[in-house]
């Protein structure tokens, strides 16, 4: 195995997670390459993280800190234009209407790739597993193909002026077996400062070992070069 070569990268990518850290947990580092190599980048987070920490504070203001802690990490991956899509933290459901709103935001931004969470339960890995974010993937897959594309789903987006997009391929984290890989070494500095950035929910985590540590993981399953810091993905070809 070796890494993918980025250097005519795709213009603009679009990628869709449940809760604020999820991007920088998962694919951070890929972004900041795609990013330093020419592409635009978006982010869709479906939820604001409300039900999670601090604990002590009113679930309103957790999602206005999630809010900013994330706006926070995207920017130092170079990342500006976010889309919050305001569904309940713990009660993501991959139905029509999370299928609607994230095919809105595929017919706004256009993107030549997407980049989203596994819809499969991993059950040796169960905070990857969290419901939310089996329900995303799926409904982020349902919103690929066919809605986005297709002219008669959600006519309410046509109503908007949102006009049908064809994604030509999605990159799946977390989905073995793992096909596609990018060597985020030079840029891993700047994936755990974006981590970082979640002070909520990160503070007391050894954040550079975590990430150091599933690395290597994958770089010794996939026996791809010794020393260098990977992010991993099973790739879909749709066209």
């Amino acid at each position: 195995m070796d890494f993918l070569d980025i250097s005519s990268p795709p213009a603009q990518v679009l990628v869709i997670v449940a809760h604020p850290d999820d991007i920088d947990f998962g694919t951070a580092g890929t972004v900041a390459r795609l990013v330093n190599a020419g592409s635009k980048v978006a982010y869709a987070l479906v939820t604001s993280g409300e039900a999670g920490a601090p604990e002590d504070l009113p679930r309103d203001e957790v999602a206005t800190l999630r809010q900013a802690e994330q706006t926070a990490a995207a920017a130092i991956v170079g990342v500006t234009q976010l889309h919050w899509l305001g569904w309940p933290d713990g009660r993501v459901e991959a139905n029509l209407e999370l299928r609607r709103d994230i095919s809105r935001v595929i017919r706004q931004v256009k993107p030549d790739l997407v980049i989203t969470q596994n819809p499969d339960a991993n059950w040796d890995r169960i905070y990857g597993s969290h419901p939310d974010h089996l329900a995303t993937g799926l409904a982020t897959m349902a919103s690929v193909y066919p809605d986005a594309r297709n002219p008669h789903a959600h006519p309410e987006l046509l109503s908007e002026g949102h006009e049908p997009h064809i994604v030509p391929e999605v990159w799946i984290t977390s989905h073995e077996p793992l096909d596609t890989f990018i060597d985020i070494t030079d840029v891993f500095d700047d994936k755990v400062a974006a981590l970082n950035s979640h002070t909520s929910q990160v503070a007391q985590i050894d954040t550079a070992g975590i990430l150091r540590d599933w690395s290597e993981s994958v770089q010794k399953k996939y026996d791809l070069p010794y020393g260098r810091i990977v992010e991993g993905f099973h790739r879909v070809t749709i066209g």
